[in-house]
Formats: C-alpha cells, sequence, structure tokens
C-alpha cells in the first residue's frame, strides 16, 4: 500500500472529463433527531441547524451528481426539492446504509465521494479532483472521516464511528489501496458542539 499525508491543503483542483463518473453521497438522519450534543443548547434551533447544514453541502456538491441517503421521507423531500437524488434506506445505522448505497451505486459510477452532512465549510465538493486509490478528510481532531473517496466495486467496510479513520485507515491496508489522508482540508470542520457551529 502506497500512502501519502497532505503537505498543505493546495484548494480544490477542477473537474474533468476524467472525474465526472463520481456522485457525492450524503447520508442524512432525520433532522429533528440529528445532533444529539448540539440539543444541549436549549437556545438552539437544532432542527433547523441540521437542515440548513446539509442543504449546504447538498448544494457545494454540484455539478456532480448528488446521492441523499435516509430512511425519512421528510428528508428525502427536501433532498429532492434541491434536486438531489434519494436512496432510500432501511438500515438501522450509519454504516449499514452506507455499504447499502455503495453496493448498489457500484454500477453507475467509478467512484463515490461520501461526504457528511454536517459540514461547515463544504465548498470544493462537486469540482475537486481526486487521486487514485482512496482518499481520507480527516475530522478537526485528526480522528473522525469527514470526506472519504473511493472507488466502486471494492470489497471495502465502512467504518464510521469513534476512531474511524484509523479504521478506515485499516480497510486501505486490507485491501492493498493507495491512500492519500488529508488533516488540513476545510472540510475538517463538522458541526457536533456549539463551539463547532461558532467557529471557535
Amino acid at each position: 500500500m502506497r500512502r501519502s499525508s497532505s503537505q498543505g491543503y493546495l484548494g480544490p483542483r477542477l473537474v474533468t472529463c476524467t472525474t465526472m463518473n463520481a456522485a457525492v453521497v450524503i447520508p442524512l438522519k432525520r433532522f429533528d433527531l440529528a445532533k444529539d450534543r448540539l440539543r444541549r443548547n436549549d437556545d438552539l434551533d437544532v432542527t433547523s441547524i441540521a437542515r440548513d447544514l446539509a442543504q449546504g453541502v447538498i448544494e457545494a456538491s454540484a455539478p456532480r451528481p448528488v446521492i441523499v441517503v435516509s430512511e425519512d421521507s421528510i428528508v428525502a423531500d427536501f433532498a429532492s426539492s434541491l434536486g438531489a437524488e434519494v436512496w432510500h434506506s432501511d438500515a438501522t445505522g450509519l454504516n449499514e446504509a452506507v455499504q447499502g448505497a455503495y453496493r448498489g451505486l457500484t454500477g453507475r459510477f467509478e467512484r463515490l465521494i461520501i461526504a457528511h452532512g454536517d459540514l461547515r465549510l463544504p465548498e470544493g465538493l462537486g469540482v475537486v479532483d481526486f487521486d487514485p486509490g482512496l482518499t481520507l478528510y480527516a475530522d478537526h481532531h485528526g480522528t473522525g472521516t469527514n470526506v472519504l473517496v473511493i472507488p466502486t466495486g471494492l470489497d471495502f467496510r465502512f467504518a464510521y464511528g469513534a476512531n474511524s479513520l484509523a479504521r478506515h485507515i485499516d480497510q486501505a491496508e486490507r485491501l492493498e489501496l493507495t491512500l492519500r489522508v488529508v488533516t488540513d482540508s476545510p472540510w475538517r470542520f463538522d458541526v457536533d458542539e456549539r463551539s463547532d457551529l461558532e467557529g471557535s
């Protein structure tokens, strides 16, 4: 496995014709159940915040095809209103939902860009070019995986949750994939706590 790490984020390289056969996949849970930790702040309208963050990620993913993975009809209607395709999932957890979408979309796309729906600075998702193999964009703690770029058709096992970055690196090693880990991308900022929302 060849592995590299970011040597300083240089910004997105514009998408070319060779990279257009890729889609952005955004798993979204019910907005009224999202952001448990943020809901500790009684003065925040967390449902609206979750919806606004998701809208920003969807809009930043153009002009690529956007596929929202969700079990919720309200989220599905919301995504459709923004021009996204909806992958209806009956999965009980994030990994199962993403795994099902990955398998189902393999015949349609050569590469998937799997992005969390709570990125504070999602610009560039729709126009960035990527290296071959697997690219992992870490969260600002350096332990999570906020954006994962992967060729389709692999026996890759998604492992979101605590320490997902290390577990996704393990998957790359198991499959002997070329791997790039980026730790200084603007996509490292997701929103879980009030301080994340305020950018402090």
